[in-house]
């Protein structure tokens, strides 16, 4: 800044005379204040003019937001707009009526606006210090642009946390120290939430119990499983991968094409769960290995996906859909520099309501942004049509637009159509983690409870796709067209495909126009050509022995106790006899009479359950490692967890 009166940021004394802070005895008597913007201030950088204007709002009681920026032509950051909290519009919302909003949008003009002059100095530009609500300089602290908590504060909460301290009392502590809740720059709530975040990968002892047993039951079961643990330095877990064998023999067929969902990281599930998702021949989503991580960070997406190109046999995919998470590009920037990257659109239009809702005219906005997405054929007819959303609703400031426009090669579907994607559409999300998971998760489960599903997960999708191999080859469905390609196709391709197939090709009917001048048309007709097409691709056939088909595993034996397996046996047995005994008096008390003795022979069953105890075996395993069947056998340390 150029000096403290120009920019507004004077020193003041309890009178409120003008001072320096050297002339007083006691700096803690020294109130510091800020005055109001005027025009023709200047910073020393964006950042400091945003810092003065928050610390304005936290003085005069309301609460303050970036608004808009811009770029100039060279790429470098001129114009800044900071507002009001409270501009903009709320959205409202029927189901919660009642519920109070403490930061309502009321439309509020109030904001400073700054550009960037020759001697690289922020100056103000534009200033409106009127608001159309209440002011309220006592409840400021509450503000979220107000609320911070340093890494002192931060380091301690987790000490807190590990010794047991409630998050009550854990604040309560921050509070005392500050002498005055005014003081204390965060919330309990803040604190909380905070913890909970750290807290994601503190396993109780019984859930870390329930991963170790199923890790060493699957490698003892079956050969090829894959796990790896990455650990601390003080041993603690960090982040987990695993995937059972069958899932890293369909790679590769289907491992070209990858969606990485982080949904589970977002949403109210307390499951750190990040599945790694394909499309087999079938169009249908199968698990190519799953991840438990401990944060959001590149080093930690970094070590997942070196993780699973390890077991993968270091062949990276084709293309890989995500979010628009900016640690996630980097790590897959770092990873997989020769994969495609796009972005999922059904993370994109998810945000909308929240950029964009606070625009008096959002609904024709978002008209013009679908019609941009979804029904531009090329990239310049895109650009075209954003270009008329951007000037006609004065949106060039909107920094998330911006951003958006900047990525299009990522998601703008006609950027994206001259790669392969093997079908997965704007709304992949829906249809992958939704239907592998269905009925298996929701949001109170726990991942003891998850372990013990995740058999029935994957027993579940192996019967989806068998169902769907026997239905590809009888009885074809009918060709609706003269086209040999078609039958070509319908003989080749399983059915969804060749559906999907089928679809497009009558849509397209038999002819194209070439190029028209006036009232005159050149028609191109479609002729036979002999012999076997060349779009033909080998991975949605329904003729080809795919490698995975053939891993033989026996899912209701992974959650099954010994004790379950039994029992399922001589269930099936007992009705067997009774089917054989049912019609025929003597024969059926024959068998009651067997029953009845054999009763009297079988020792009784204990309380607890059972006529013996039953012991269980502690797992062990290496620190930071992949292992397969072969490994686990020289296994000795054990994981603290």
């Amino acid at each position: 800044m150029k000096d403290l009166e120009k920019e507004g940021l004077v020193i003041l004394k309890d009178d409120g005379l003008e001072g320096n802070v050297d002339e007083f005895e006691n700096v803690e008597d020294v109130e510091k204040r800020v005055d109001e913007p005027a025009f023709g201030i200047s910073f020393d950088s964006a950042d400091e003019m945003f810092t003065y204007y928050k610390a304005y709002g936290k003085q005069k009681g309301f609460p303050v937001k970036r608004r808009t920026s811009k770029k100039g032509s060279d790429g470098i950051l001129r114009y800044v707009t900071f507002a009001c909290g409270r501009s903009g519009t709320s959205r409202s919302n029927p189901s919660n009526f009642s519920r109070s909003q403490t930061n309502a949008k009321t439309g509020c003009n109030a904001k400073v606006g700054g550009c960037l002059d020759e001697d690289g100095k922020w100056q103000v530009r534009t200033l409106i210090l009127e608001h159309n609500h209440g002011l309220n300089p006592g409840k400021s602290m509450y503000f979220r642009c107000n609320r911070n908590s340093s890494s002192h504060v931060k380091r301690q909460l987790e000490t807190n946390d590990r010794a047991g301290k409630k998050v009550a009392k854990n604040f309560n502590s921050f509070v005392v120290e500050a002498a005055e809740h005014d003081d204390v720059s965060f919330l309990e709530s803040d604190h909380g939430n905070y913890i909970n975040k750290i807290r994601r990968l503190q396993l109780g002892e019984e859930d870390a119990n329930a991963i170790q047993r199923y890790f060493f039951k699957m490698q003892a079961k079956y050969e090829g499983f894959f796990f790896s643990m990455d650990l601390d330095e003080e041993g603690q877990l960090k982040n987990v991968f695993w995937a059972d064998p069958r899932s890293r023999a369909a790679y590769n067929d289907f491992g070209d094409i990858i969606y990485f969902d982080t949904t589970y990281l977002t949403n109210n599930y307390d499951l750190p769960f990040v599945p790694f998702i394909g499309v087999n021949h079938h169009g249908q989503s199968i698990l190519l290995g799953c991840g438990l991580v401990s944060c959001e960070d590149i080093e930690t997406f970094t070590w997942l996906f070196r993780t699973w190109l390890s077991c993968m046999s270091s062949s990276a995919p084709i293309g890989i859909i995500t979010d628009q998470d900016k640690a996630l590009k980097k790590a897959i920037e770092i990873v997989f520099p020769n994969t495609r990257h796009r972005w999922c659109l059904w993370h994109i239009f998810k945000k909308v309501p929240e950029k964009l809702g606070f625009y008096q005219q959002y609904h024709a906005i978002t008209y013009l942004l679908h019609c941009a997405v979804y029904d531009s054929q090329s990239p310049a007819v895109f650009e075209e049509t954003w270009n008329v959303m951007i000037m006609k609703y004065d949106l060039a400031n909107d920094e998330w637009l911006s951003e958006l426009f900047d990525e299009r090669h990522r998601w703008v579907p006609c950027f994206v159509k001259s790669s392969f994607w093997a079908g997965m559409s704007a709304t992949q999300r829906n249809e992958s983690v939704d239907v592998v998971f269905d009925g298996y998760v929701d949001s109170k489960t726990t991942w003891k409870q998850f372990v013990e599903q995740y058999g029935n997960v994957l027993r579940s999708q192996v019967e989806r796709e068998y169902q769907a191999d026997v239905k590809s080859f009888y009885p074809p469905l009918p060709r609706v067209t003269a086209f040999k390609m078609e039958e070509q196709i319908q003989e080749v391709y399983t059915m969804s495909k060749f559906q999907e197939f089928q679809q497009e090709l009558f849509g397209k009917l038999y002819c194209d126009i070439l190029k028209f001048v006036g009232s005159e048309y050149e028609v191109g007709e479609h002729v036979n050509i002999e012999g076997k097409e060349k779009y033909i691709l080998q991975r949605w056939r329904k003729d080809v022995q795919r490698c995975h088909s053939r891993v033989k595993i026996n899912y209701d034996v992974w959650n099954s106790t010994t004790e379950q397996v039994r029992y399922e046996k001589m269930c099936d047995a007992f009705a067997e006899v009774a089917d054989m005994a049912a019609d025929d008096v003597g024969s059926y008390k024959l068998v009651l009479d067997w029953i009845e003795n054999v009763k009297k022979e079988l020792p009784k069953k204990t309380d607890c359950g059972g006529s013996q105890p039953t012991t269980t075996g502690q797992g062990s395993c290496s620190n930071n490692v992949g292992s397969t069947t072969n490994e686990a056998e020289s296994m000795h340390d054990q994981v603290p967890i």
